[in-house]
């Protein structure tokens, strides 16, 4: 278990998640020596680390790998699990889009972040264009999304509704 120093004039539970916070930043920090992206993410649960993560984009070559991304793939890996739904995600910066959909997908009830996505935004890490696309009805974003249905489109929804053994998420 990890000693965590106490500050007085602060709850023991708030400098907790400082401490994690911290550790989220030290992360990012050192993935920046190590020529990685700004970014890095912890995922406790009770009070104990159970996964960390580091935007390794560029040197894993797959533009998933955020933070809070791989820290979730470590994490569900960690407790045989698909969802995190006693976890907490601890993260350098405000998630992005697609982190903010895996944080949901993964039912994490909670989250903190240090800096938001305005200081993202000052050093061109900007999603704010994919933040206005996500509301946009399919057929008017900027980048094509034709819908085309087929005869056999909706066969794996018949498939798996039809099947007695399947796993509920």
């Amino acid at each position: 278990m990890l000693e965590i120093p106490f500050c007085g004039g602060v709850s023991l539970e708030k400098h907790m998640h400082a401490f994690f916070l911290h550790r989220a930043i030290d992360l990012a920090v050192q993935n920046v020596k190590e020529n990685g992206g700004p970014f890095g993410a912890v995922i406790t649960k009770n009070n104990q680390i159970i996964a960390e993560g580091v935007n390794k984009v560029t040197s894993n070559l797959d533009p998933t790998a955020h933070a809070e991304v791989m820290a979730i793939r470590k994490a569900c890996y960690s407790l045989q699990t698909f969802e995190l739904r006693d976890c907490i995600l601890y993260s350098s910066c405000e998630p992005c889009p697609m982190c903010l959909g895996a944080i949901y997908w993964a039912r994490i009830p909670t989250v903190y972040f240090a800096a938001d996505r305005k200081d993202a935004a000052a050093i061109h890490f900007d999603d704010e264009f994919i933040y206005r696309e996500v509301q946009l009805d399919p057929a008017n974003r900027t980048l094509p999304f034709i819908h085309l249905p087929l005869v056999n489109s909706l066969q794996p929804f018949i498939n798996w509704s039809k099947k007695v053994d399947r796993t509920h998420y």
